[in-house]
């Protein structure tokens, strides 16, 4: 039997989940659902319906799990909390500071629902966030470091977007090579998070628009840019479809610990990644399968990818996993 896949946006996220699901033997992709016009969207498998997001509304789709491929800046906070009441859903909110508030009104949500809702998954949080956790438990005399990049990222991007004229943005996360070799060497240094990592902003502006002004709206943005040394380029449309039109990201969770006075461990667990759109929806695809399984089982309410067993996840029988892969 498959598992009943839909997704809400078709944006670059929306084409990576969709992109996930054809890899997938136990997935079926069964809806795309839109805020655009259903009729002007065409998407990349046939026999598909495309609907408006309106046909969610009575929490009657034939769907087993509900992908959300919203931006986290406006999207989510209000989009999970909303459908994880009807449907058993896979978000990617990646504002870090905002994840504990975000939980507990999806959770709430959920519950009443009796649906399963995972929320910030992904590669950071997500796959980083096991590994943060996973180097802690094994090293908790020690310091965890989290490098991004360099690469495209999709949440930052977006937010760029959502300035007043702005018409097109690409954020690129660039780690400080000094900082990187510091950590790697075990030296656990103190480090700030200007002295970590840079932020790169390419943005073709509106015609008209105050290109000063959106500098600013960009350098000051907090949780987003606040905190960290910030180039802003101004460019065409036409340089950006021509130099920025990939997604590629990736980084490194680096832990650095003692397992007794003078013995020095370094764990590192490291991404290298062509699509950041196309790898996230994979693991969405992957909290899916758990969701599934997790509500079949009774488990309702909000989880993370923290909560979730790793055979959850995993297509594979428990047989198949403990012959190859334990």
């Amino acid at each position: 039997m498959s598992i009943k896949i839909g997704i809400l946006g078709y944006g670059n996220l929306g084409r990576g989940v969709e992109a996930a699901v054809k890899m997938n033997d136990d997935m079926e992709l069964v809806g795309v659902y839109t805020r655009r016009d259903p009729d002007g969207l065409k998407i990349r498998t046939e026999g598909v319906p495309v609907l408006p997001a309106l046909a969610l509304e009575d929490g009657k789709e034939d769907i087993d799990v509900l992908v959300i491929c919203g931006g986290s800046a406006t999207d989510l906070p209000g989009m999970t909390p909303h459908y994880a009441a009807m449907y058993n859903v896979i978000d990617s909110f990646d504002t870090h500071a905002n994840i504990p508030t975000h939980y507990a009104k999806v959770d709430e949500a959920a519950k009443q629902g009796g649906k399963t809702a995972v929320i910030s998954a992904g590669w950071d949080p997500g796959m980083f966030s096991i590994n943060r956790v996973y180097s802690d438990s094994i090293l908790p005399n020690g310091q965890a470091y989290t490098f991004w990049g360099k690469g495209v990222s999709q949440g930052h991007s977006d937010a760029v977007r959502r300035i007043e004229g702005v018409k097109d943005a690409r954020q690129y996360t660039i780690p400080v090579e000094k900082a990187l070799d510091a950590v790697r060497s075990g030296a656990n240094p103190e480090l700030t998070t200007r002295e970590k990592h840079t932020r790169e902003c390419f943005v073709v502006a509106e015609d008209g628009a105050d290109k000063a002004v959106i500098e600013e709206a960009i350098k000051t943005m907090p949780n987003y840019f606040a905190d960290y040394d910030t180039t802003v380029h101004f460019i065409t449309a036409e340089e950006m479809a021509r130099d920025h039109s990939g997604l590629p990201h990736g980084g490194s969770v680096i832990h650095s610990g003692i397992s007794s006075d003078g013995t020095k461990h370094v764990i590192e667990y490291s991404l290298k990644l062509d699509s950041n759109p196309e790898f996230t929806g994979s693991v969405l695809i992957a909290c899916a399968r758990a969701a599934y399984r997790m509500n079949s089982e009774g488990k309702s309410g909000a989880v993370t990818i923290l909560d979730i067993a790793p055979s959850y996840m995993s297509p594979r029988s428990p047989e198949e996993l403990r012959a190859h892969f334990l």
